[in-house]
């Protein structure tokens, strides 16, 4: 994957509003059958943008968020007793 956003096609929305994920992207992203992708709308004021997000990706970033913000309290806690 490069650093940029990649185009990897058009999708379609069928009537039970599915599409398929372009094999190209599947590829990129590691997708295979039965992996979750989180689904959300786009960074605020673009709600028309629609992103699909690995689960496990967003969990593993999640994981090392918190680890950081646990730190980050720890720290504040101290020098709230100074």
């Amino acid at each position: 994957m490069k650093d940029s956003p990649e185009v990897f096609g058009t999708v379609t929305v069928g009537q039970r509003g599915q599409v398929v994920i372009p094999m190209k992207a599947r590829k990129a992203l590691k997708l295979k059958a039965g992996d979750q992708l989180i689904v959300m709308s786009g960074p605020p004021g673009k709600s028309e943008i629609i992103s699909f997000i690995p689960a496990k990706s967003l969990a593993g970033f999640l994981r090392h968020f918190e680890i950081r913000i646990e730190a980050l309290k720890k720290e504040l806690s101290k020098q709230e007793k100074k």
